[in-house]
């Protein structure tokens, strides 16, 4: 590994963004030995949460990651869904609990700050992983290798580049890769609460006509909470003060945690779902949202995000194995297909699930209300769906299932 004073770096891999995607990419990558480098941005302070599946755990206690954030985390034991809509054709209640398929939880309900904080003990640990804190300039690719153009002046030479620079992605543009990009009329108020009723490690979704309002478990008596309406009550709601704004959630809540008390730090996010035509292309793999943008709906996105992460280790430690190239056209097309069936049938979940909230269409009011009576009523059908939320059949790589690489 070079030092990171020199202009001209060559390595295995560079990953350019170090959200939490990229810097589990990084730290995937670096724990099987593989030279790389980390190039981010001092990011800004991030209040958000994020419920992790099982499959996301396990890959991270694998990198031994878990550990060191497990004592912030709150188990998702128990998924419920209420059809808060007004109308004739409102669903029963819906609950899943992660017992019926033999998880003591469905995934675990932590801070992204202490997320981050756990990957940065681990990456400071790896030898193979060198940070550097940087803009990228420009991307050139080569036939035998990218160079990764800095804004200090140095440059990166490296075989494989792993973009999880965003939805703006520039490894994104410089790989040539289009997107389909779809905005939803909605934006969703992120933050977290505390409450005077125990949550009993249940997270609660309200499917209402502006979309889902979901609490998710902390620890203690607190939760964090989505709440999806439209983008002017949404503005009216970030500005209120906090007394007003957590009688608001209260109300909205029907007081199932009793006493709603929000805590500093609020998000606000317009909806939209963004995907990249090929998800790699010379010698650039995209992760997380320089691949895919989905709404905050069913805990899908950055596990999406850890999956890709997952995969592209994967791929690479395979290529090595076998003395091939890790960035060549083959195993850029094999990372596209593992990946996109997985992200194209979650997207479209989401995207259903999403407008059929919305949608002003009777029939379509009903097939949302069957879909839950049935989910409710046939215990098969109810326990497949669990598993592919948290166990996918499809795309999952064998980090997810705590298989040696």
């Amino acid at each position: 590994m070079n030092s990171p004073t020199d202009d001209k770096l060559v390595v295995e891999t560079v990953v350019i963004g170090g959200g939490l995607a990229g810097l589990t990419a990084a730290v995937a990558l670096a724990n099987a030995d593989v030279s790389t480098v980390l190039v981010s941005t001092s990011p800004p302070p991030d209040n958000r949460t994020t419920a992790l599946l099982a499959g996301s755990v396990t890959a991270l206690d694998s990198l031994t990651v878990w550990p060191r954030c497990r004592e912030h985390a709150a188990p998702l034991r128990t998924m419920r869904i209420i059809d808060d809509r007004s109308g004739l054709l409102r669903a029963p209640e819906v609950t899943f609990d992660a017992e019926e398929i033999g998880l003591e939880a469905f995934g675990y309900n932590l801070e992204n700050r202490h997320l981050t904080a756990g990957l940065d003990s681990r990456a400071a640990e790896l030898g193979s992983l060198l940070r550097l804190e940087g803009s990228v300039q420009a991307i050139t690719i080569g036939q035998r290798a990218a160079t990764v153009r800095l804004g200090d002046g140095r440059s990166i030479d490296a075989r494989l580049v792993v973009g999880a620079d965003g939805r703006n992605s520039i490894c994104r543009s410089a790989a040539g890769i289009g997107t389909e990009f779809r905005n939803y009329p909605q934006a969703a108020l992120a933050l977290s609460l505390s409450h005077s009723r125990p949550h009993h490690s249940t997270s609660t979704e309200f499917h209402t006509a502006t979309g889902p309002f979901t609490l998710v478990p902390l620890p203690g008596a607190r939760s964090s909470l989505v709440w999806v309406v439209d983008p002017a009550r949404a503005e009216e709601l970030v500005r209120l003060d906090d007394g007003a704004l957590s009688e608001e959630i209260e109300q909205r809540s029907h007081s199932v945690v009793g006493k709603i008390m929000v805590e500093a730090g609020r998000g606000l996010f317009h909806l939209s779902m963004q995907n990249a035509h090929s998800f790699a292309a010379n010698r650039i793999a995209l992760i997380g949202e320089a691949a895919h943008v989905i709404p905050p709906i069913g805990a899908q996105g950055l596990n999406l995000g850890l999956r890709d992460a997952a995969t592209i280790t994967e791929l690479v430690i395979k290529a090595r194995r076998n003395r091939t190239d890790i960035g060549s056209p083959n195993l850029m097309a094999r990372y596209d297909r593992l990946r996109r069936i997985d992200v194209q049938t979650r997207s479209a979940a989401v995207d259903l699930l999403n407008r059929s909230l919305l949608s002003d269409f009777l029939p379509l009011h009903g097939l949302h209300g069957l879909g839950l009576y049935l989910l409710q009523r046939i215990g098969p059908l109810r326990r497949t769906i669990m598993r592919e939320g948290v166990t996918p059949r499809t795309g999952e790589p064998r980090l997810m299932r705590g298989e040696a690489l």
